[in-house]
């Protein structure tokens, strides 16, 4: 923009030196000195609220093309806040598993929460953290972006295609809610959650999500006791029934857990479900009691 400008006073000034024009009254001949003072150049910063055609990994300006929430689309910005302190000195955006992104993170996943209203990984939902592209950060961009998706499903959580706002999509019943499946296991493994009704036939239903504290990534891909232990308790107080030695008796449980990246970035929300492989079920278990989980 300086070049325009100056492009547009030079024009000007050879203009009035061909013509041979005299300067206009109360003017002091000196174009240059009578033209305000440019204001300092605003980085760009993301906007609340912008709807994007696909996912960004990294923010670089050239991809921010936004596009009508009431259309269709596959990512929604919730948030945007910015880097401060320690997090933001950096040659470059936090990398996977630093202080930066962990902060980032864990604000991108309380304000998403309030923007939702509830917790987003009860839902098929996925939740990226976006900062700004390198050349953006060395020219002082200290923004990140809190970018929510709709998923396909537990088990392929690429973005879905969607239309509409996630904006206050867990304050009321939603298919966004994870809710009962039919597990597809073999051995120890579960390849697939496929969805079903909670009135037709299932075998599993979705309990809530467990906050684990400080494992290591290798405990927790080994489905180490303690994330048992956490997924149990929420499963005897989802169903109701004492959370003791006998519940394993009572029914089983399926977690899945975050990616490697996400986890050393901060996501410790682990989804986990009551899983009663013995008997078919045609009804939801929330508050059932011992007599709906009888002791096999």
């Amino acid at each position: 923009m300086r070049r325009w400008w100056r492009a547009v006073a030079v024009s000007g000034l050879a203009a009035l030196a061909l013509t041979g024009c005299d300067t206009p009254a109360g003017g002091d001949g000196d174009l240059t000195d009578d033209w305000p003072a440019l204001a300092a150049p605003a980085g760009f910063v993301p906007a609340v609220g912008a709807c994007h055609p696909g996912v960004q990994d990294v923010g670089w300006l050239g991809g921010w093309n936004p596009v009508d929430c009431a259309g269709p689309h596959r990512a929604e910005t919730l948030h945007v806040g910015t880097l401060t302190g320690a997090a933001a000195a950096g040659a470059a955006p936090p990398p996977v598993g630093s202080a930066g992104m962990l902060a980032a993170r864990g604000e991108c996943d309380r304000e998403i929460r309030r923007a939702v209203g509830g917790d987003w990984r009860s839902a098929r939902l996925g939740l990226a953290v976006v900062f700004p592209s390198p050349p953006a950060w060395t020219g002082g961009a200290r923004w990140f972006r809190c970018d929510l998706t709709e998923i396909r499903s537990i088990d392929e959580p690429g973005a879905r295609t969607r239309t509409g706002s996630l904006r206050g999509a867990l304050t009321g019943d939603t298919d966004l809610r994870l809710r009962c499946f039919n597990p597809k296991v073999r051995g120890d493994d579960v390849e697939a959650m496929v969805p079903a009704s909670c009135a037709a036939r299932h075998h599993a239903e979705f309990v809530g999500v467990w906050q684990a504290p400080e494992l290591s990534w290798s405990e927790l891909a080994r489905g180490g006791t303690r994330v048992h232990r956490g997924c149990a308790a929420l499963v005897a107080r989802y169903t109701g029934v004492p959370n003791d030695g006998n519940l394993r008796f009572r029914a089983g449980s399926i977690f899945y857990h975050p990616l490697e990246r996400e986890w050393r970035s901060g996501n410790r929300g682990v989804q986990c479900f009551v899983w009663v492989a013995d008997r078919t079920l045609t009804r939801s278990v929330k508050g059932v009691g011992p007599k709906g989980l009888p002791i096999r």
